[in-house]
């Protein structure tokens, strides 16, 4: 069994950038994880796996974690629901089936399988060291064990300085709450802060909500329409886009990056 022991925040001084980073195709590549995790998690069942059988998982979980994310449904739903759906699309006894069982097998599985976004090692590495007393923590919808252990398997963990994950706060972006909860543990104020995200409807629209400056990474469609409609201040195509962008705005603070 996987244990963690960590705080959410190592450290409360004063500083003069904070940056708020959503995790999954943000930082770490979830689908490459989540692939790897159904496959083994199906094939354990005796149950086929495939592109197709995988694709279909995605837009399943895809359409659950939205509905939750407007409180349509509960985490137990989103686990419960998806896995019944993939046994009786790959076949599956759904009648015998322990559906929070196999989601924790599942999630257990993807923890020790992190996989890093290409280039995003490095990136935040040279946020740290160019950014001179930056602050990053990560704000993320999903479940503990699953987000912290693939923190930890890729090495990005070390550069974390706090860590705020929607299963342990009662609270799920973008409920402008999660952001309340993370204010009030880091004791910084909100001007100081900015979240960086690849999800309108979590990352963005959590920004908004919330009055906070947003970079949307690696964005996708009408960008100058979504950018607007959800008061988007910054969008980024690559890590060194996102490295000036954020840069430039903590020079914007008064810093000396």
């Amino acid at each position: 069994m996987l244990t963690f022991h960590f705080s959410f925040v190592k450290v409360f001084s004063p500083m003069k950038c904070n940056f708020l980073f959503d995790l999954d195709q943000t930082l770490l590549d979830f689908h490459a994880s989540e692939r790897k995790a159904l496959e083994i998690v199906l094939r354990n069942n005796s149950l086929p796996f495939s592109d197709d059988i995988y694709s279909a998982f995605k837009e399943c979980n895809k359409s659950l974690w939205l509905k939750l994310e407007k409180k349509e449904i509960s985490r137990t739903d989103v686990f419960m629901n998806r896995f019944k759906y993939i046994f009786e699309k790959c076949g599956g006894d759904v009648s015998t089936l322990d559906a929070l069982k196999v989601n924790s097998d599942f999630i257990k599985t993807m923890a020790v399988n992190g996989v890093l976004l290409d280039g995003s090692y490095e990136f935040v590495e040279r946020l740290k060291r160019e950014i001179e007393g930056c602050k990053i923590y990560i704000v993320s919808n999903g479940a503990t064990v699953n987000a912290m252990g693939r923190l930890k398997s890729s090495g990005l963990d070390k550069f974390m300085d706090g860590f705020f994950i929607s299963e342990d706060m009662g609270a799920a972006k973008p409920d402008p709450v999660f952001f309340d909860i993370v204010f009030e543990r880091i004791k910084q104020p909100r001007e100081l802060c900015i979240v960086i995200g690849d999800s309108l409807s979590s990352d963005m629209l959590g920004a908004k909500n919330a009055s906070l400056s947003s970079v949307w990474f690696m964005p996708e469609g009408d960008v100058e329409s979504a950018m607007r409609e959800y008061d988007v201040d910054f969008s980024a195509g690559s890590y060194d886009e996102l490295f000036c962008v954020l840069k430039n705005w903590a020079n914007g603070l008064g810093g000396k990056a």
